[in-house]
């Protein structure tokens, strides 16, 4: 097939054969080395385009040199900032998988850097959208898609990290912030508006400044490789390598690279590490329905798991359309590779893996989910930074079951304290599990760390509406409120959102103290969600991945009880960085802690299988812990006692006595508005108000 429109090449430029290695686009000050994988292609193009004017193209080089199934040529005299992309030739045989057509112009899966948005367009569908029988799928949609898609850009990578030094907090002290870039400093009101909601606004002091008084450790960030338009969040990547350019500053997205690093130095100078949220279990590319962008037009059954019966369709193990086939070496060079560069070059400090489980489903078709995890493991760079996986898909449900250097985000304590709280019966057992760590599912090599526990996350309800609301509210995105979870385990405390009745306000006050005191007393490694630790709200909207304003943004205009939660928060993080027997490296053992009952007695089986069970204390004996910190100090202090009543009464507590020492200084009470730490008795029964948590420390 050949491409319906030419381009005269007015001057010649001078080349030579170039090296098939690396791939993408290489600048050295003298000209570029570009590379293209395409196993099956008969013929790959070289297309330039105007820095000015993107939409014109000003010369199409055939690249004749081929080494090892890789496309190269090398350019002399072409400059950082050039625009390009690749027309590529082969058969268009869509029943054997096959979709070539060079009048696509297509993006190269290893540019670092994207010339510009990705608005959708007829021109860039691979099928004729008008053939409605059953032959649709065998005629090619020819329209030359150049003048509606952005340009891979040619970059310069040198920039000055000066003595940029990652920041390495341990795992175990570990507090993790989800945040989305423009999210969280759109609506700054400290900051210029040239740089809201862009990489440079969150590499300002303001932005550090609050993080660090929030004390959070590490900043995980929703996606920021280049996606397509439709999705705030960003889970539609289609450049692995690139940046997103719409979270540059206008004006200097030619510089997006260097504006993303610029970002991480300033985080990592402010001692926070930064964690990617990566998609590489899907495109943007979608199914047989979606634009031809990328990897579709330059090997689709390379890229794509296809279904082996009729490969004109995908395996969707996303519920996206199609899953990236990592079982093919080339592919998985590129994730790999993908992963190096932003370690290497962008200086990041870990990765959340979207959707973990379906990169595993392809690879466990080829035999090779166990050499995947291992290359990681193996590999010196990867295994020395943070790795973290959501553990399931829309099909299979994989919490627990990562190897032994991976972390995870831990659905079973989400689900097991927000049950909890709510008042559900029958979880007392799993709580005390899901408190010291989640033992069952992690005492297999790992430690207590390697559970990311989380209350909420990006996709749900926030902490606020968790309390506020028992139903969706998702009208506002466009799909007669079906889509977003429709179990939620949340609780409205009375009435259904937003509420003048004060008696339900405290309640709701006080329930949201309950979650954030459990998730930062808790074993494992806490993740708070962007505004949770001040009330942010969605209206009730749990899926607003394509609400890119005041919906899903940060709100930075606070009332009373948002700057109350927010000082509550910070008490908490402060305790818990202050006291190291909330964060251990290793499991608690039984002659470390014990489980008590209200009236002080130890926790028996019989209470455990009690399903009304909806009160209890957990008992730290310090002195026994016998374990040092990074440093090598000693973190044993003495005996700690958190007490948790899911109860909606009052109850008395029978407090333990510790030798001849009674009394016991109460640091966390979530039925206080304030923190002001104050002294209680064991000598006398401890009231514990209905539905709340009282953390406390042994005086000497």
């Amino acid at each position: 097939m050949e491409p319906t429109n030419t381009v005269e090449n007015p001057e010649e430029i001078r080349s030579r054969p170039g090296k098939p290695y690396p791939l993408g686009a290489t600048w050295d000050n003298e000209g570029v080395n570009f590379a293209l994988f395409s196993e099956h292609a008969t013929g790959v193009i070289l297309c330039l385009f105007d820095a000015e004017d993107s939409t014109k193209e000003t010369r199409r080089i055939p690249l004749t040199e081929r080494t090892e199934q890789v496309w190269h040529i090398y350019l002399e005299a072409i400059p950082a900032g050039q625009l390009y992309g690749y027309r590529v030739e082969g058969p268009f045989e869509p029943s054997q998988g096959l979709l070539f057509n060079p009048n696509k112009l297509l993006l190269d899966p290893y540019t670092k850097a994207i010339s510009g948005p990705i608005e959708s367009h007829i021109a860039q569908l691979g099928f004729a959208p008008d053939n409605q029988d059953e032959n649709r799928y065998s005629e090619p949609q020819n329209d030359d898609s150049a003048p509606f898609v952005p340009k891979s850009v040619v970059i310069d990578s040198t920039f000055d990290w000066e003595d940029d030094q990652r920041p390495d907090i341990p795992l175990n002290r570990t507090i993790i912030y989800e945040l989305h870039v423009k999210g969280f400093t759109q609506q700054h009101p400290e900051l210029p508006k040239k740089i809201r909601g862009t990489y440079a606004g969150l590499a300002t002091t303001e932005a550090t400044d609050y993080l660090k008084s929030l004390g959070i450790t590490t900043v995980e960030l929703l996606p920021v490789h280049q996606f397509t338009g439709d999705s705030y969040w960003g889970y539609n990547s289609i450049g692995f390598f690139a940046p997103h350019s719409e979270y540059a500053v206008k004006g200097a997205r030619h510089n997006v690279v260097q504006e993303f690093k610029s970002m991480v130095k300033a985080l990592h100078k402010a001692g926070i590490e930064v964690v990617l949220d990566v998609v590489y279990n899907h495109t943007a590319e979608g199914n047989q329905h979606g634009p031809t962008l990328s990897f579709r037009g330059i090997d689709n059954p390379v890229y794509y798991w296809l279904v082996e019966e009729n490969p004109l369709f995908y395996m969707d193990y996303t519920g996206t359309g199609n899953t990236v086939n990592v079982s093919h070496p080339r592919t998985l060079q590129l994730v790999m590779d993908s992963l190096r560069y932003w370690v290497t070059e962008m200086h990041v400090d870990g990765f959340r893996f979207d959707l973990a489980t379906a990169l595993a489903h392809s690879l466990s078709a080829a035999g090779q989910l166990s050499s995947f995890l291992e290359t990681i493991q193996q590999d010196p760079v990867l295994s020395q930074v943070k790795l973290i996986a959501e553990p399931w898909d829309i099909q299979t449900y994989q919490v627990g079951n990562f190897p032994v250097n991976w972390s995870e985000w831990n659905g079973k304590y989400r689900d097991c304290v927000r049950g909890f709280w709510k008042g559900d019966t029958g979880l007392a057992g799993e709580l005390a599990a899901r408190v010291l760590g989640s033992p069952d599912l992690y005492n297999d090599g790992r430690q207590p760390a390697n559970s990311i526990n989380l209350i909420t996350a990006h996709d749900g309800f926030t902490l606020n509406d968790l309390v506020s609301y028992n139903d969706k509210h998702n009208d506002a995105n466009g799909e007669d409120n079906r889509d977003g979870a429709n179990d939620n385990r949340s609780w409205n405390m009375g009435a259904e959102g937003p509420t003048d009745d004060e008696a339900i306000q405290r309640a709701r006050e006080q329930q949201k103290r309950n979650f954030l005191a459990t998730l930062l007393l808790s074993q494992g490694t806490p993740m708070l969600v962007m505004g949770d630790e001040c009330g942010r709200t969605q209206q009730g909207n749990n899926n607003a991945y394509a609400q890119d304003n005041e919906i899903s943004w940060f709100n930075w205009e606070w009332k009373a009880d948002q700057q109350a939660l927010f000082d509550f928060t910070r008490h908490l993080t402060a305790l818990r960085h202050k006291m190291p027997l909330l964060s251990r490296r290793k499991f608690y053992r039984s002659e470390e802690m014990v489980w008590l009952r209200i009236d002080g007695k130890p926790m028996k089986e019989e209470n455990w299988e009690d399903g009304i069970t909806r009160c209890l204390g957990l008992l730290i004996n310090g002195t026994e812990v016998d374990e040092q910190n990074e440093n090598g100090e000693a973190i044993g202090e003495g005996h700690l006692l958190i007490l948790f009543n899911a109860f909606w009464e009052p109850l008395s507590f029978k407090l333990p006595k510790v030798g001849r020492k009674h009394t016991w200084q109460v640091l966390v009470n979530t039925d206080l508005d304030a923190n002001v730490p104050y002294e209680v008795s064991a000598r006398e029964p401890f009231e514990i108000q209905g539905r709340s948590v009282v953390f406390m420390r042994l005086q000497d």
